[in-house]
């Protein structure tokens, strides 16, 4: 890097724009979709998809809902020319869905691409010439005249083929590429002329594709651009405005969300990003944003995983497990503080009468992830840095097992522990084996052999019980006011009790014949210690006093 003063770059500079209006403004319809995958996406892979990946991706993307979708560039490659031929010669193409295919300004590639064409219901040709100032003269040399004339020319040739293509349905694209880095009132003169050419109506307007190229600028300036353009165009009404943002600056999401706002139809990127450099656009971000804020985007991710799935399949590239929406850890909360936050909004979200009809307002969950196929039991995990509500959350959702809320620091105590002594993550089960081991299944210094218990009055039980206490078996028996007192009274007849029972909760685990009932008991030693004990079983009774057991054991270790 460069020491300050920095002469090797500068910045960009602003949009004589004072009066913008786009920062006052809300989305509130969602915009064509476009997807690139195909073409933008495709030519960015290290091994680019053949024809089975592609249709396999093609299958996907009309799953999901777009009706707009570039193919490829048939004119330049074999394999996408034969690629659109398959999908129009073997009926692969859904009614309504259109084909659109990138072509540059020159005879022959026009020419190519009508020839992909032929047959389809819907088509949209994407022609393109680049306009920016270091384009003219450092790859073409040429003056804004000849990069102008360039366009326009290629234009009429559609236009003037237009007979080759009879039965299908044809919509012109057009992109000045490099928008980004061309001067606004040059990529306007182009548009405009290009447009003069094409002769476009309100029925069957053109669309304009205004990329980002390349990434150059905060996204207001992007927007203030986009405003500029769409203020100024003559005869706006017969023109869609396209965005094609890439992500150079790592704002691309931004970008377009705020080129929407400046007056944007249209939105061109892929599934996830992928696309040269840093990538295009991410459909999947934008459009679950819209969806959080209470606007459907018209487009389905109602099953995100099998989305990415068939995504990593087909591209051969991986979403990162933060990504936004479709990656493995994004509604995920290791942190303690976030856990217990997310579980307190999840059980209120539970007692509310109506969940689906009610705003959703979990604390760090900006959408249910359910609704796009994640499911609750993903959203916290465990590991050293979590907290007493994450582990009980796990044991709720996944066990059906409601600990008392003063027992969780002393059950997210023993998990921490456990994961910061083996450094690693605890999954669902070994969280539920170590509970068991730790608070079901302690066996010293007592353990209940067997026990009968006869009701001798309407408030009063006897309790005659077999234990096994420091490896010796002993006969014991009391009375109280119910199983569980009446094991306490036989407890201290017999010289082993030291403790006070202080908390006592009891729920049940599924339903029909399968109920089980789960217990909860916490003791405090006459010096002081405290521990909770728990005891699953079909019998109330029972999973009473296996739970006194369990934190006599506890609170004596």
């Amino acid at each position: 890097m460069q020491k300050s003063p920095i002469t090797k770059y500068k910045p960009w500079g602003v949009i004589d724009l004072p009066d913008r209006r786009w920062p006052n403004r809300v989305i509130e319809r969602a915009p064509q979709w476009c997807s690139v995958d195909l073409r933008d996406g495709n030519q960015a892979l290290p091994i680019p998809m053949g024809v089975k990946e592609k249709l396999e991706l093609f299958k996907l993307l009309c799953q999901v809902g777009f009706e707009q979708i570039e193919i490829g560039f048939p004119s330049a490659a074999q394999t996408e020319f034969d690629f659109a031929r398959k999908l129009i010669d073997e009926k692969l193409v859904p009614n309504g869905v259109a084909l659109q295919v990138l072509t540059q300004a020159r005879e022959h590639l026009i020419r190519k691409s009508f020839d992909s064409l032929r047959g389809a219901e819907k088509a949209i040709i994407h022609v393109y010439n680049s306009t920016s100032p270091l384009q003219r003269e450092v790859t073409f040399g040429m003056s804004k005249e000849q990069i102008k004339q360039i366009a326009v020319e290629g234009v009429c040739l559609i236009k003037k083929l237009l007979p080759e293509l009879p039965d299908t349905e044809v919509q012109l694209e057009y992109s000045p590429e490099s928008f980004s880095d061309t001067e606004e009132d040059y990529a306007l003169e182009v548009c405009e002329a290009v447009m003069e050419a094409w002769e476009p109506t309100v029925e069957n307007p053109i669309i304009l594709n205004l990329p980002a190229t390349v990434e150059l600028f905060t996204p207001n300036v992007h927007a203030d651009q986009i405003e500029w353009f769409c203020r100024n165009l003559s005869e706006r009404e017969k023109a869609i405005i396209s965005l094609h943002t890439h992500n150079d600056r790592g704002t691309g999401t931004a970008a377009t969300e705020l080129g929407l706002l400046a007056g944007a139809d249209r939105v061109e990127g892929t599934l996830f990003g992928n696309g040269e450099r840093t990538g295009n656009l991410d459909i999947v971000t934008v459009a679950l944003n819209m969806y959080s804020q209470g606007l459907h985007p018209n487009l389905c991710f109602d099953d995100i995983e099998h989305i990415r799935e068939v995504y990593e399949q087909t591209t051969g590239m991986n979403v990162h497990d933060r990504h936004p929406y479709g990656g493995d850890l994004v509604f995920t909360a290791f942190s303690g503080s976030h856990q217990d936050a997310i579980k307190k909004g999840m059980d209120a979200r539970g007692k509310a009468k109506d969940p689906e009809q009610s705003h959703w307002r979990v604390p760090y969950l900006t959408i249910d992830p359910s609704d796009i196929g994640r499911s609750y039991e993903a959203i916290i995990r465990i590991n050293s840095q979590s907290g007493k509500g994450g582990v009980a959350y796990v044991l709720s959702r996944e066990f059906g097992l409601e600990l008392p809320k003063p027992m969780h620091p002393e059950v997210g105590l023993v998990m921490s522990g456990k994961a910061d002594s083996e450094s690693r993550e605890l999954a669902a089960e070994e969280i539920y084996e170590t509970f068991k081991s730790e608070f079901l299944e302690k066996q010293n210094p007592l353990s209940l052999i067997s026990y009968e218990t006869n009701k001798v009055s309407a408030d009063e039980i006897t309790c005659s019980a077999t234990v096994k206490i420091n490896n010796e078996i002993q006969n014991i028996s009391g009375r109280g006011n119910g199983p569980i007192n009446a094991f306490v009274h036989a407890l201290d007849e017999a010289g082993l009790k030291d403790f006070k029972l202080t908390d006592y909760r009891q729920h049940s685990i599924g339903g029909g014949s399968a109920t089980e009932s789960a217990a909860f008991i916490q003791l405090q030693t006459k010096v002081g210690r405290v521990a909770y004990g728990c005891g699953i079983h079909a019998s109330i009774e029972k999973s009473g006093l296996l739970a006194l057991v369990s934190a006599y054991n506890r609170v004596h270790q």
